[in-house]
């Protein structure tokens, strides 16, 4: 990567530039007291920097993103008319097609894959007028909760080198939390915004399906989202402004009248707010049970009414997997032999599980999700927010497709360690995960804001309430200090 020379700043003043929202900096450029080259400049140093140690991208934009920058520098000269991400960097998760652009899908099946079209997303970001810095690395095809692939090696969390970023967004999650850009495309099928948000200590949204169309469309069908992953709730709204709404390509996809951004303003006093720690079955570590009960509590500070509930619920993680295995089975239903070799080993297993699924097993799954769907929107009923813990415990090791234990505990279920998050793929609610605190290890634990069908406005209100009683923003990773990065 060929990074501008640095001029006049220095690397301090350049983690001090990388750690503004992207609001700040539009505020910056708008006062002409930093520009959008300058910003650039300073992000991409820091990606030459730390990426060699994170591996939070696959490929880098330089070229591009400096391009685009001077493009948003003149948007901001007197009698501009700057679009509402003018200059604010921005990342792309690796499974999400770039035009002209690399883009492996973590996989050795096709890694020098370079697509011929945008889609809705990324034309959306690029007519806003943001800074694309590159693609952020991502397990194979999104399948796990680590974004290990056998391309690049696996993420690693920039709150303790050798602990994963989780997955599968999770270089999207470990290039906010560690300044390299504001902004961060993720894709969520069963948590893979939610999960490296919180194992990052960053802010993710997952929005109610169909708000934020996904052409090609993904092979999980409606169990993925795309969103928004940022340090602050009022980047991801908007984000989330710029990029929602309908477009013919996604036929499920849905248009919105909110402003997102504006719904971030105002109290959330009267709010009756469910918190359910383990949802009735899940287990859970003890510190984050000790964190995030105290973190749900907050609300109260707010005038919320918050009442700890079990939900009734049957556990619905079968449904979820075997849906998630039967997608993953459909993308090699002609070709498994033939690739067999370059898939990853343990997504193997996954793919011939799915494939001995017979039809009206599937079509049963979904007769059992409608049903969830409906149980749980009848919960709701009593309630405008769900808030749980984001997930059971915090990161474990980098590399590994998932932890063993829980506190010492073997897992009773494979997916003990994340029950919080699929649920919520399948009803198709909007769900984001705010940093809540820290265990003893100093590894971040991650509150889960669950809000009713189509009501993102609310979950963000109520996330961007949480932020100003408890703020998060202003912690950085400790890697700004260690001095190995800089040798």
């Amino acid at each position: 990567m060929v990074v501008p020379t640095q001029g006049e700043a220095d690397t301090v003043g350049d983690e001090d530039i990388c750690y503004l929202s992207g609001l700040e900096l539009r505020d910056h450029y708008r006062r002409r007291d930093l520009s959008p080259v300058e910003v650039t400049e300073a992000v991409l140093r820091r990606i030459e920097l730390l990426n060699p140690h994170l591996t939070a991208f696959i490929t880098v934009t330089p070229e591009l993103a400096i391009e685009q920058a001077r493009s948003a520098e003149r948007a901001y000269a007197p009698g501009g008319e700057p679009s509402p991400l003018a200059g604010i960097p921005i990342s792309i998760k690796d499974l999400t097609p770039t035009k002209g652009i690399r883009t492996t899908r973590g996989s050795l099946i096709d890694p020098d894959w370079v697509p011929t079209e945008d889609p809705p997303f990324v034309e959306r970001v690029y007519a806003a007028g943001a800074v694309l810095l590159g693609k952020t690395n991502t397990p194979e095809f999104g399948w796990k909760g680590d974004s290990g692939n056998r391309l690049v090696g696996p993420t690693h969390n920039p709150w303790q080198h050798g602990k994963t970023a989780g997955g599968s967004s999770g270089g999207a999650a470990a290039a906010v939390s560690a300044g390299m850009g504001p902004l961060a495309q993720g894709s969520d099928g069963g948590g893979s915004i939610r999960i490296p948000a919180a194992f990052c200590g960053i802010f993710g949204h997952k929005p109610s399906f169909g708000l934020v169309p996904q052409y090609p469309s993904s092979v999980f069908g409606d169990l993925s989202h795309l969103g928004p992953m940022t340090r602050t709730v009022r980047d991801a709204a908007l984000l989330l402004d710029v990029t929602a709404g309908a477009d013919p390509r996604d036929r499920l996809s849905w248009s919105s009248d909110r402003n997102h951004l504006a719904s971030c303003e105002g109290g959330i006093a009267g709010l009756r707010i469910a918190w359910s720690p383990d949802l009735g079955y899940a287990p859970l570590a003890p510190d984050v049970r000790r964190v995030a009960t105290a973190a749900a509590r907050r609300f109260e500070e707010a005038g919320c009414r918050v009442e700890e509930v079990k939900p009734g619920l049957e556990r619905p993680d079968d449904i979820w997997w075997e849906l998630w295995a039967s997608g993953n089975a459909a993308l090699h239903l002609h070709d498994l032999e033939r690739v067999r070799d370059k898939i990853d080993p343990g997504r193997l297993p996954v793919i011939e599980f799915g494939q001995r699924l017979r039809g009206p097993e599937v079509a049963e799954l979904q007769i059992r999700r409608n049903a969830y769907y409906h149980a749980m929107r009848g919960f709701m009923e009593s309630y405008d927010l769900l808030v749980t813990p984001t997930m059971a415990r915090t990161a474990f090791t980098a590399g590994d497709d998932a932890p063993t234990e829980i506190a010492g505990r073997p897992l009773e279920h494979p997916s003990d360690w994340s029950p919080f998050c699929s649920p919520f793929n399948l009803t198709g609610q909007p769900a984001a995960s705010v940093p809540c605190g820290f265990d003893t290890q100093g590894l971040p634990v991650g509150l889960q804001i669950v809000g009713r069908w189509h009501e993102d406005s609310t979950v963000l209100r109520a996330a961007a309430v949480f932020e100003e009683i408890a703020p998060w923003a202003d912690h950085r990773p400790p890697l700004d200090g260690e001095t190995e990065y800089r040798a």
